[in-house]
């Protein structure tokens, strides 16, 4: 097994070819505490193998047996569970939930090369919604422009009969300057599931002893940044104080679809960066979108607490907008 232990729709697609068969069983609905959110996978093997979770351990078992039925006679199967509160307990919830559940043989049901143009999608880093009218079971593929509200939001769902599964590339956070604070966002970036590489032509500060088994870039913000690719997924952190460096990255940043932008310094220090970019040429509107002083206002003063008050500010701007 080459392929990522963490993409289920590509293992199910490599047990497929390598001929022991293949389902992949998502979650299509949540009711109460369901210990698994909506979109959540489960690859099952012609062999029992298990990659992936539904339910965190409670109906994994009962889910493979419809599994393996389904991969007899290639029907797909609608599932419903009730997760008791015992049960819930177990897997760490105080209380139990009900979740639905798609299963779907490949082959039979869900076409090998549609769930092929879903991994390659998912490997090149391009946004993709898988639906399925669970009346006609008709399948396809679409992008951001059919359920952009969705995307935004990553959040999988139905939409009357068709359940749209949302595939987003990894979020990513850019960090400019590899001071104390960095030291501090950037695992706590890696641990939200967030891609996060530290930008800093001082190579005293980004260096490899004090940024551990992390992305660094030795370049100018701006030439770093236009070669990362800034995107509707990417956030991006200012911490030099030093305006040489933060700005060519602000500036980037505006000028980018980034969902995220946030710059460390005092009220006072931003006020005289706000003249700054509006002599660049940059609009109110624009400048808006800075969140500073950076952070939420949780009153935090060690390095460690004002990257936890910037991590909840960055996971805030991109659930709640």
């Amino acid at each position: 097994m080459t392929t990522d232990l963490n993409d289920i729709p590509a293992i199910a697609l490599e047990w497929h070819r390598s001929g022991t068969g293949a389902a992949l069983a998502t979650v299509i609905e949540t009711w109460g505490s369901a210990p698994r959110p909506v979109g959540s996978q489960l690859a099952i093997s012609g062999q029992g193998d298990i990659m992936g979770s539904v339910s965190g351990g409670c109906v994994e078992g009962a889910v493979v047996v419809e599994a393996m039925d389904a991969l007899d006679d290639g029907q797909p199967r609608l599932l419903e569970y009730g997760v008791s509160d015992d049960e819930a307990f177990a897997v760490g919830l105080a209380c139990g939930g009900t979740i639905r559940v798609l299963v779907e043989p490949v082959g039979a049901a869900l076409p090998p090369a549609l769930l092929a143009q879903l991994v390659a999608a998912r490997a090149s880093g391009t946004p993709v919604a898988y639906t399925v009218d669970t009346k006609t079971w008709a399948r396809a593929l679409d992008g951001p422009d059919s359920y952009p509200d969705r995307f935004r939001a990553d959040k999988s769902g139905f939409e009357g009969d068709i359940f749209v599964g949302i595939h987003n590339p990894p979020l990513r956070m850019a960090v400019i300057g590899g001071v104390h604070i960095a030291q501090s966002l950037i695992p706590m970036a890696r641990a939200a599931g967030f891609a996060p590489v530290l930008i800093d032509p001082r190579e005293a500060f980004a260096s490899a002893a004090r940024f551990p088994d992390s992305d660094l870039v030795h370049d100018w913000p701006d030439a770093a940044l236009d070669a990362f690719g800034i995107d509707t997924r990417t956030a991006v952190v200012t911490l030099t104080h030093d305006p040489k460096l933060d700005d060519p990255a602000i500036q980037a940043a505006l000028n980018s679809d980034c969902f995220y932008l946030g710059c460390l310094g005092s009220t006072r220090t931003h006020a005289k960066r706000v003249a700054r970019l509006e002599e660049a040429g940059f609009s109110a509107p624009q400048l808006a979108r800075i969140h500073a002083p950076v952070g939420l206002n949780i009153g935090a003063k060690s390095p460690a607490e004002i990257a936890i008050s910037i991590m909840a500010q960055v996971v805030q701007a991109l659930r709640q907008g």
